[in-house]
């Protein structure tokens, strides 16, 4: 019963959270792409009030108008729009998934003593501990950083680049770590998790208390402070080339390919790179288009070949040797007697996990190709390796198969 509960809890939650995601997600890039969008004003009562941009666009049958103010408008109109439960509700309803996925059995998920044995030498309520441990001090080393830099260089230009750099050889070691204390399919999604849980810190602790502060200012008819702005628009900014990173990481559990690979680290440092080049492209596209800077295509040249690079490097290994091919094909009841011993448990009658039983003939029959996937070819399966299923086994797994397992 507690396994058919937290499966309809990871459900709902899933559910949400890619919901509330989209949201935020989808707002964030709107007002990136605004930004980015934004002519002076032609009207020159507009320019007198302060307005520092403006566009016109289209969109479901009508027109629409919106206009910046970078540092405060001339009224403050009666209602305010505020982005921010978007962010808190994705952060709340992933933690939760995070907890009912991963924390809540870390012997099952968080943990492979093929990695590092936490049970044996620690607890794997020490694990839990780290794992949780990721989110709390990148954000505190990130914030550090944007801190240390804005006072020794100021917000923008040089200073916007150092704290590029640093930030993404942060997230460079995070991502090694993970992979030496954690199941590679922890790992991708902790770096996922720890880089969103910033995003969302990001939100919370300076650009909506910057909005706030503006407003207030406003409401007591005292001059607005233009760095609440600035330091808003930095973590923005920094939001926006986070996403396509934390999104392959939240994607990458459902290829094994990616985080059961040796190199797995390094592996994850890339792709989040390139999602980062790509999603440069797409920011600096609308500048081109109003002849701000020059067209973005070496970034996304740039993205595309670290991917094609990445798809060369992780090409499956070449077929089994001729020794392998000339060993005898097992019989249905050697298979059976495998995956007896080392999958039923999960995937028998009583559990079924994931819907899948691989107790009976037919079911190996009609599942058969999954089988060789899943145990020999991307050997994710069994997960972390927790029932120690062989070298050898796995051998017998994939002659089984290369002989015509679906039609024994």
């Amino acid at each position: 019963m507690e396994a058919y509960l937290l499966d309809w809890a990871n459900l709902l939650l899933r559910w949400l959270h890619v919901i509330v995601a989209i949201a935020w997600i989808g707002s964030s890039f709107y007002f990136v792409f605004l930004d980015s969008s934004l002519t002076p004003p032609a009207d020159e009562k507009l320019r007198r009030e302060g307005a520092t941009g403006e566009l016109w666009a289209v969109h479901g049958g009508g027109f629409y108008h919106p206009v910046k103010y970078a540092v405060s408008p001339p009224v403050l109109p009666p209602h305010l729009h505020w982005f921010y439960w978007e962010s808190y509700a994705t952060w709340l309803s992933g933690f939760a998934l995070f907890l009912v996925s991963y924390l809540w059995s870390p012997s099952v998920y968080l943990i492979d003593p093929r990695v590092l044995d936490w049970q044996a030498h620690y607890s794997q309520w020490a694990a839990v501990a780290a794992a949780l441990a990721f989110l709390v001090v990148f954000w505190l080393l990130y914030d550090g950083i944007c801190r240390v830099v804005a006072r020794s260089h100021g917000i923008g230009g040089k200073g916007d680049a150092i704290v590029g750099v640093l930030v993404a050889l942060l997230v460079a070691f995070a991502a090694w770590l993970a992979c030496q204390l954690f199941a590679g399919r922890a790992a991708f999604l902790l770096v996922g998790a720890m880089i969103a849980t910033t995003m969302s810190a990001n939100v919370a602790h300076w650009i909506i208390p910057g909005q706030r502060k503006v407003v207030a200012a406003l409401k007591a008819g005292q001059p607005v402070d233009p760095i609440h702005g600035q330091r808003g628009k930095q973590r923005s900014v920094h939001n926006t080339y986070f996403t396509l990173p934390v999104l392959f990481a939240m994607l990458s559990n459902h290829y094994s390919f990616t985080y059961a690979h040796a190199w797995n680290w390094l592996f994850l440092i890339a792709i989040m790179a390139a999602g980062a080049a790509i999603r440069q492209f797409f920011v600096l596209r609308h500048g081109y288009k109003l002849g701000r800077n020059a067209h973005p295509w070496p970034y996304a040249l740039a993205g595309v070949l670290v991917l094609l690079a990445l798809i060369v490097w992780l090409r499956p290994a070449p077929a089994a040797s001729s020794a392998t091919a000339t060993a005898p094909v097992p019989t249905q009841a050697e298979v059976q007697a495998v995956l007896t011993q080392r999958c039923v448990l999960c995937h028998g009658e009583a559990l079924q996990s994931k819907g899948l039983r691989l107790d009976r003939d037919e079911d190996l029959r009609q599942h058969a190709t999954l089988i060789h996937q899943q145990a020999v070819v991307t050997r994710q399966m069994p997960l972390n390796n927790a029932t120690g299923m062989t070298d050898e086994e796995r051998a017998l797994l994939a002659r089984w198969f290369q002989a015509g397992a679906a039609a024994r």
